[in-house]
């Protein structure tokens, strides 16, 4: 296999779909006990339990960066051909970078939304240099400004392509969600069915964006650092 095949859409997610299926005894029972304690406190707290809801939405929010440097590890593993770690194990390797994660996902996330709010263009533009801004953090042990650059490094030369995946991620996370969402509803059964509900929604959407993110970063490494993914990252002296 040619180390430097061209970049596309199609096999970055077809590369993503293939770990997905390998990896689902892993990725699946991971995202559904990491994200039903956060969705009890929320489906408990409803609409009217202002702190509880916003202690959810914290949670929620750290949830989903550790469950991603989660899966940023468990395909470095595969990519180093040594997947033998347990979800513990993978999710412990996180701890020492998950400061840096969370500062780091919540300037994402600020920059992202204000770029947005000025005439959609930059917050794409972000939304592509930044996409893989978790895995240098997780791989590369790089801090929150070298991650920036590093992402931006790599993703140079190849912005319509990450675009591209990154909003097709989406889209697939996005129906899984509603059509979870809209099952709950139809049910109507009540807070509890709603709890299990929004918790199969954020399990079986979760792995696509943290796998799109990793296989990029790995992909884009093929590409930048001498063909060679596996070599050591060229670090950010400022990470």
């Amino acid at each position: 296999m040619n180390p430097r095949r061209p970049l596309s859409v199609g096999e970055t997610l077809n590369e993503v779909i293939a770990l997905y299926q390998r990896n689902f005894g892993v990725l699946i029972p991971a995202a559904f006990w990491l994200f039903l304690g956060v969705n009890i406190i929320t489906g408990i707290a409803g609409n009217d339990h202002t702190g509880l809801l916003a202690i959810g939405a914290i949670l929620t929010f750290a949830v989903a960066v550790l469950y991603q440097g989660m899966v940023v590890s468990l395909v470095r593993d595969v990519r180093d051909g040594t997947r033998d770690s347990s979800v513990t194990e993978l999710i412990s390797s996180v701890g020492p970078v998950l400061p840096t994660l969370i500062g780091t996902s919540i300037l994402y996330a600020i920059g992202v939304a204000v770029g947005f709010l000025f005439f959609i263009i930059p917050g794409c533009i972000l939304l592509t240099i930044w996409a893989v801004i978790a895995p240098v953090i997780v791989i590369e042990k790089a801090g929150v400004g070298g991650a920036f650059r590093r992402s931006q490094e790599l993703v140079r030369d190849h912005g319509w392509v990450v675009f591209g995946t990154v909003v097709a991620a989406t889209l697939i996370s996005l129906v899984a969600a509603v059509i979870f969402t809209s099952i709950a509803e139809a049910i109507a059964g009540g807070p509890i069915l709603r709890i299990v509900f929004s918790t199969l929604a954020s399990t079986f959407s979760a792995p696509v964006g943290a796998l799109v993110a990793a296989i990029l970063y790995y992909r884009l490494r093929e590409l930048k650092d001498d063909g060679n993914p596996m070599m050591p990252p060229k670090l950010d002296p400022d990470a």
